[in-house]
């Protein structure tokens, strides 16, 4: 169960930083329009994610754990980290020209904003297909293991976008696109460093 929290922990915070362009919508929605409507989009997100880690879930129900996937899985989920990270630190962002401040727009609108977004950029399927091919082995296929482990997952990515809509409505006149450029880089390292220790470890292990 122990380690169940801690990959649903690490799954949580690496997700915070693998949703990209919705990412920087939340941010700059929390700027421009406050709180509310940032925390909006982050809902409609774990919707969104919740519908693809069920799928997930109860489809690998179906696959039957051999020990012998822990070495593909891990070199694959860490070339997969490799190719995210580089992206980040390597891609140039153009985030796009602040919204009329006097256009109001209801909680649903940003709320579905997000969960469309989410839903329909495929790395984020694909993030969640690697993560639970990961815990599948990590976890030894137990299913009551890994439903904790997505929760916790879950659980972590919300509070983590609660923590950064809040302070971004809060820095309003103080956060810079440029800032938000950095921050995406930043990520891309920490992924990249997570891909590395990834591939590391399962090569000292298996090869």
């Amino acid at each position: 169960m122990l380690e169940a929290l801690i990959l649903g922990l690490g799954a949580g915070i690496i997700s915070s930083f693998l949703t990209g362009p919705v990412f920087f919508t939340m941010i700059k929605t929390a700027i421009e329009k406050g709180f509310k409507a940032g925390f909006s989009i982050a809902v409609g997100v774990i919707l969104s994610d919740v519908i693809l880690v069920t799928i997930v879930l109860f489809g690998s129900q179906f696959l039957t754990y051999q020990s012998s996937f822990d070495k593909y899985v891990g070199i694959a989920g860490g070339v997969f980290m490799l190719g995210v990270g580089v992206y980040y630190v390597f891609s140039k962002l153009t985030l796009s020209p602040e919204e009329d401040p006097t256009y109001k727009i209801s909680k649903r609108n940003y709320l579905l904003k997000g969960f469309l977004m989410c839903l329909l950029t495929p790395s984020t399927l694909m993030f969640w297909v690697v993560v639970s091919g990961i815990i599948t082995v990590k976890l030894n296929n137990n299913f009551y293991d890994k439903l904790f482990c997505l929760l916790i997952a879950m659980l972590t990515q919300l509070s983590i976008d609660f923590i950064k809509t809040y302070y971004a409505s809060k820095l309003r006149e103080k956060i810079k696109d440029n800032s938000l450029v950095k921050l995406n880089k930043t990520a891309g390292v920490i992924i990249l460093v997570f891909g590395i220790w990834l591939i590391i470890k399962t090569y000292l292990k298996f090869y």
